[in-house]
């Protein structure tokens, strides 16, 4: 059935608009005067397009419209025009679920979740991905690897010259699940800030998205990228003879990837299908091959970031402020 979805499926860009999307594709069985669906995301279109393919299988009669940006420039997209988008999904647990608490997702009762996995029946999270540290293989040829977080301040400081512009990281200042995974690793340990001084004092490279990381560090560009999405590197099939992915081994950080309908979405019956299929095709149990994305796990797991009031925390203003500032210093040691 899968195969021949994807040989009736099109797909085409659609034309610029004043808005400069990283991605934007229009996803549909071909059918006459079929239903509009803008789906706004911060999933790579490579990862989710297997869901997209198989949620037509089910719903022919509804055109996807597929919007990708950044987790930071989504949340203020959708903020600016809620009523332009049906579904949003981001990686960015604490910005989404300030949209939810702010009322702009659409309560689903009819849906049964795992408490640990939604918020209030409008948030619902889908995956469970865990942030890595991607390493050059040849760089590291013939070496122990660094497995945690003190393991990598050594080998970075046992060799700085080979190091140095060559180490990558979010630029949390930019973006929102880079700034997500930088707090929660700031509240685990303290070994977060002495990383981000040795590696401000390599000249590190900061970047908005996990998929350049990736693929400077496959490219030699970078030796290391430090919080990258491990889901994202695995997914690299193509970059595995380059690329070494380490989780590390002393506090993992760990997110959930979430949904949610607006609230003011003109289209709220075939949104809701939508999000209803994702928590389908991605449930631990669901038995589907061909979905990039890993699933969500059945149980929380201890390293898991909760979607709970505390993930909002670090969003406050004054906190975020004081945050960027601490960060910048840290990072941010050149003239």
């Amino acid at each position: 059935m899968r195969s021949f979805v994807s040989l009736i499926l099109t797909f085409w860009a659609v034309a610029a608009t004043a808005q400069d999307w990283e991605e934007r594709q229009v996803f549909s069985s071909g059918a006459a005067g079929a239903e509009p669906l803008r789906v706004l995301s911060s999933t790579d279109v490579a990862l989710f397009e297997p869901v997209l393919e198989s949620f037509l299988q089910t719903h022919p009669a509804v055109e996807v419209e597929y919007l990708v940006t950044s987790t930071a420039d989504l949340d203020r997209i959708f903020r600016a025009d809620p009523a332009a988008y049906d579904v949003v999904i981001s990686s960015a647990m604490d910005l989404q679920l300030k949209l939810a608490n702010d009322g702009l997702a659409l309560q689903l009762e009819e849906v049964v979740y795992p408490a640990q996995a939604q918020w209030r029946q409008s948030l619902f999270a889908f995956t469970t991905e865990a942030a890595a540290i991607v390493l050059n293989r040849a760089a590291f040829a013939g070496q122990a690897l660094p497995t945690t977080r003190q393991g990598l301040i050594q080998a970075l400081r046992a060799d700085p010259e080979m190091f140095r512009g060559r180490v990558g990281t979010y630029d949390v200042r930019q973006s929102g699940l880079g700034y997500l995974f930088a707090t929660q690793d700031a509240r685990a340990s303290e070994t977060f800030w002495r990383l981000t001084e040795v590696m401000g004092a390599l000249d590190a490279r900061l970047y908005c998205c996990s998929g350049q990381m990736i693929e400077d560090v496959a490219a030699g560009e970078l030796l290391v990228a430090y919080n990258v999405l491990g889901s994202y590197a695995a997914a690299r099939g193509d970059l595995a003879d380059k690329i070494e992915i380490i989780q590390p081994a002393d506090f993992p950080t760990t997110m959930m990837r979430t949904a949610f309908v607006s609230k003011r979405s003109a289209r709220p019956d075939p949104a809701i299908d939508f999000v209803r299929h994702v928590i389908a095709v991605q449930s631990a149990d669901a038995g589907e091959d061909g979905f990039p994305l890993p699933p969500l796990a059945q149980t929380a797991l201890p390293s898991t970031i909760a979607l709970e009031p505390a993930l909002i925390t670090y969003l406050d203003q004054l906190k975020r402020r004081t945050f960027i500032r601490e960060w910048e210093s840290a990072i941010i040691q050149g003239p």
